[in-house]
């Protein structure tokens, strides 16, 4: 793909329109990134060593904590390099590389959001048939297709981005390389490949946002059927943590990508991507050790453990 580009390298603008703040961004965001880090870090390793754990809810928060990490890693290293540095450049191939395990991961994100929407109808309104509907070939055929579709669909979006010619300005007016501000400097006409990488966004987002909306219409009603309150308390507790994250995540992705690259605007698109690439990791681990009981019992547990030590995890 670089044969075809005048252009050997990007320059990341990132926030060095702020001047000194970057100095501030740089303690705060580096702090950010290692609670994220940390956080999920505890998360896999309190779901592989508690037993009781050992359920396809918790299997498939383990995965999607490891993406997360791989997701961070691919973004918050080089931003926080580059708020120090003032050669902020990436070559193509590097930029290239980056939006495709960026989307990748991101999609693959998405679609483990859905999956969990789906194990969660299958626990509270299929009980009887639950053990059948969520095995543990199930739950490993389900990531296994999160992963290889999330890749697929970030491998075309990408080839679809750097197929294009660049040979004019080569600043990317954001801090890693996105799809909007890259795909800005082509030099050649770009609808095509903006509408296919929409309805590739429209299937990511609203496809399995619909698929957990119509989970949750089914979840709410038969909660609503419990007699206790306790019990449907008990009900809506499990399903909270993830409604929280799937908000916040399906909501901000939703505002940056289902819409052209001529909607683009830098300051405020930087800023909600600023959310998913560092809120929504966070949120993850936070939401989930917060308002989950079991994990709680479980971390405590653990830390209750002779001989126990930050090596244990």
């Amino acid at each position: 793909m670089a044969n075809s580009s005048s252009i050997t390298e990007f320059l990341l603008l990132g926030f060095s329109s702020l001047g000194e703040l970057q100095l501030v961004l740089f303690a705060v965001f580096l702090c950010l990134y290692l609670i994220i880090l940390s956080g999920n870090i505890i998360i896999i390793s309190v779901i592989h060593l508690d037993h009781s754990l050992h359920t396809p809810m918790y299997f498939f928060l383990g995965i999607l904590s490891i993406s997360e990490i791989f997701y961070t890693i691919v973004i918050l290293p080089k931003m926080l390099i580059n708020l120090f540095s003032v050669l902020r450049t990436l070559s193509f191939v590097s930029c290239a590389t980056q939006m495709f395990f960026f989307l990748g991961f991101a999609v693959t994100n998405c679609l483990l959001l859905g999956v969990m929407g789906y194990d969660r109808y299958a626990a509270i309104c299929q009980p009887l048939q639950y053990a059948v509907l969520m095995s543990w070939r199930v739950c490993g055929q389900l990531v296994a297709t999160c992963i290889i579709s999330g890749f697929l669909i970030s491998l075309m979006g990408t080839a679809l981005v750097f197929s294009l010619p660049f040979c004019g300005s080569n600043k990317v007016n954001h801090y890693f390389c996105d799809i909007s501000p890259v795909i800005r400097l082509a030099c050649a006409d770009s609808y095509i490949n903006e509408l296919v990488i929409f309805i590739f966004g429209v299937l990511v987002l609203i496809v399995p946002l619909i698929f957990i909306c119509i989970s949750y219409g089914f979840i709410v009603h038969t909660i609503l059927k419990i007699p206790s309150a306790e019990g449907k308390q008990k009900a809506f507790s499990t399903c909270a943590s993830h409604l929280i994250v799937v908000i916040v995540h399906y909501g901000c992705a939703s505002f940056v990508y289902l819409r052209p690259s001529a909607k683009y605007t830098s300051g405020k698109d930087r800023l909600v991507t600023v959310t998913y690439t560092i809120i929504t990791p966070l949120l993850n681990p936070m939401v989930y050790s917060l308002r989950n009981k079991d994990v709680q019992l479980a971390i405590r547990k653990l830390i209750g453990k002779p001989g126990f030590s930050l090596k244990t995890l």
